[in-house]
């Protein structure tokens, strides 16, 4: 079993790179980790940020992803983390179109790439935090660290949403702040659940299952400081196929998100 790579770079830098993250050929991924049962008893504050967000960059075409697959379900157990899985597209060469990937997804990531990490590799299983940290999607317990500081962060931000269902099925969201120049608000379109079963490629005759899959992703336009008020209507609120959205307000393409809401 193997991380896969994706890089700009020269191959020197990911051979280097992946000598640090890929586990030896046959181990398991993820075994160090502490079990479920501890992890998830040890619950985080919700800041008046909201949730901390954990983005999982994943693909049907990666035979490293079940299992950091498997590590999003569990995180997204905690009310106090935001979990959204992005499938991309760019292992769709190895033998099996992704059904659910998104260039849109891939196109993110490459922006964390260039921007967060100052034109770090990327890979799948990768679990962005907060637009401000990354690591390998299925170790939990470095996950749950990275986590538990970028709820320390969240906590300090000064930015406060706050959701209220309206009297027709929206939702009205208030926002009080400093964000910054540029912050940009999105609504996230999710679906709690997806198991794909994988004809082909890496992953072929597994059935494999998702959690908060991005379905679409819509501009509230920009914030910069002070209030904001956004009404959503019932009809933004109805997206095929989905049965929960997401706010997520970032700095920019591929910077760092200083709030959020599951609605």
């Amino acid at each position: 079993m193997k991380l896969l790579w994706i890089t700009a770079a020269a191959v020197l830098t990911t051979l280097a790179i992946s000598a640090l993250h890929a586990p030896s050929q046959g181990s398991a991924l993820g075994n160090s980790a502490p079990s479920p049962a501890r992890l998830t008893s040890n619950r985080l504050a919700i800041s008046q940020s909201g949730p901390v967000v954990a983005e999982l960059f994943t693909s049907q075409g990666c035979s490293s992803c079940p299992p950091a697959d498997a590590v999003a379900a569990r995180l997204a157990r905690d009310p106090a983390i935001l979990v959204i899985s992005r499938p991309v597209t760019y292992w769709d060469r190895l033998g099996w179109k992704d059904s659910l990937g998104r260039e849109e997804n891939t196109r993110l990531q490459r922006q964390y790439g260039d921007t967060a990490f100052a034109g770090a590799n990327i890979y799948t299983p990768q679990l962005v935090i907060d637009g401000s940290a990354q690591g390998v999607g299925s170790q939990e317990a470095h996950a749950r660290k990275q986590i538990a500081r970028a709820g320390v962060i969240r906590a300090r931000s000064g930015v406060t949403v706050r959701v209220a269902r309206t009297a027709d099925g929206g939702r009205s969201i208030a926002l009080q702040g400093r964000p910054g120049t540029g912050a940009e608000v999105m609504l996230i379109a999710l679906s709690s659940r997806e198991t794909v079963k994988i004809g082909r490629g890496e992953n072929g005759g597994r059935s494999v299952s998702y959690t908060n899959v991005v379905l679409d992703e819509t501009p509230l336009g920009r914030w910069s400081e002070g209030r904001r008020a956004i009404v959503l209507s019932p009809d933004q609120l109805n997206t095929r196929g989905a049965d929960r959205h997401a706010l997520v307000i970032r700095r920019g393409a591929g910077g760092a998100i200083i709030g959020s809401a599951l609605i």
